[in-house]
């Protein structure tokens, strides 16, 4: 992603560019020290010190925003945002009321710059700092109304963002966690299956094969036997290994749903998914079919639409055929380039009127909708696409 967050350090040149201009944007508050530079009537070396000052200070703003997450220790951040005070008290103290906006942004960056903990307690110091420069200046009374909240809405502001950027990198890392380890049960489900299916098999082939050795020399008939029921084993053994790997390539609608979320939120596509399906009475055709159906949807959401959103929905209907369950896939996207159907939805077609289902996909108004309909029931021969059409039609 291109953007990043308040506490972290930017990655790459984009990044450093967005948050640059991000910073900037808040500097305009800074046209009070600015204005008084140039038009306060100040002699010639004290308009130059105070820019001097001023770039002095905009300048250390910066490097303690753009450093911050780089691993410093909290007593190097308390240093840097010392420094930061001590120049805006120097300012406001030898320039005028108008500098004072510079405790401003020394409270923003504390927020911004420190953990929560610290922050709850630099924030008011900063403000303390602020109210004692302010009684002392000549009309800083009249600024504090105008600078306090400000100082403490924009202080703890950033508190708050740097806390759910945090909660956020903490959520995807959980979400990362639980992937992998769901990844490892897998395999490890995988590896117990396998040891189940198998290993009876291959050693009773192994008990046969050294009971048919010994009984070759003297009882050839017996060994021959032997060798059939090796011959039968293995033949179910295979059996059983090719059910179990259909099954693991089967794919779940939950399961589908679920990576949905995930491969949508990972390309910046805002999702809208519906709750957990009961699937309890849906073949198991069917669902396979509606699982691919919606896996390669996503995919050309992901690769091709551009979209921004995409809307998924998963119903019941009622047609001439008996009951369907109805899956739909909408985008806001382009839809892609070309007009014709691609090899994936040409197969899709394919998987889903074997199972009984049709398909439906094209452009709409605002994107591209694909709809995929399966029958609730088992379908005990293929259904003729026109029947099919006028009951999903219904």
């Amino acid at each position: 992603m291109s953007s990043v967050g308040i506490g972290q350090r930017p990655q790459n040149p984009k990044q450093k560019m967005v948050k640059a201009l991000w910073t900037g944007i808040w500097l305009v508050y800074l046209s009070a020290p600015v204005s008084d530079l140039v038009h306060g009537g100040h002699s010639t070396g004290v308009v130059v010190l105070g820019w001097l000052g001023l770039v002095a200070f905009v300048a250390w703003y910066g490097v303690l925003l753009f450093r911050t997450g780089r691993g410093e220790t909290n007593a190097l951040v308390l240093g840097s945002l010392a420094v930061l005070a001590t120049q805006a008290a120097v300012l406001s103290l030898t320039l005028g009321r108008e500098w004072l906006v510079l405790f401003v942004y020394v409270a923003i960056a504390s927020g911004a710059a420190l953990p929560l903990r610290m922050a709850r307690l630099t924030i008011p110091a900063v403000a303390a700092v602020l109210i004692a420069i302010a009684l002392v200046v000549s009309g800083g009374k009249a600024y504090l109304a105008g600078l306090l909240i400000p100082a403490f809405l924009g202080g703890f502001a950033m508190t708050g963002v740097r806390e759910l950027v945090r909660t956020t990198i903490a959520l995807r890392e959980a979400r990362a966690t639980v992937a992998q380890l769901a990844a490892n049960e897998e395999r490890l489900r995988l590896a117990r299956d396998l040891h189940d299916l198998l290993g009876h098999s291959l050693s009773l082939i192994t008990l046969k094969s050294e009971l048919a050795g010994r009984m070759l020399p003297d009882h050839p008939d017996k060994a021959a036997q032997q060798v059939a029921d090796i011959e039968q084993v293995s033949r179910q053994a295979l059996v059983d290994v090719r059910e179990a790997v259909t099954g693991y390539r089967r794919p779940r609608l939950a399961c589908e749903l679920a990576g949905t979320q995930v491969a949508l939120t990972a390309a910046g596509v805002t999702a809208e998914l519906p709750a957990e399906p009961d699937l309890s009475d849906v073949p198991e055709e069917s669902e396979s079919a509606l699982a691919w159906a919606l896996r390669e949807a996503v995919t050309n959401v992901v690769r091709h639409s551009g979209a921004r959103r995409c809307a998924v929905e998963l119903v019941r209907r009622q047609t001439l055929d008996g009951p369907v369950l109805e899956l739909s896939v909408q985008d806001d996207g382009s839809g892609g380039s070309g007009g014709t159907p691609g090899n994936g939805l040409t197969g899709l077609t394919e998987r889903l009127e074997k199972a009984g289902g049709s398909l439906e996909a094209g452009r709409v108004r605002r994107g591209f909708r694909l709809v995929a309909r399966v029958p609730l029931t088992a379908a005990e021969a293929p259904v003729d696409a026109a029947d099919d059409a006028v009951g999903s039609g219904a």
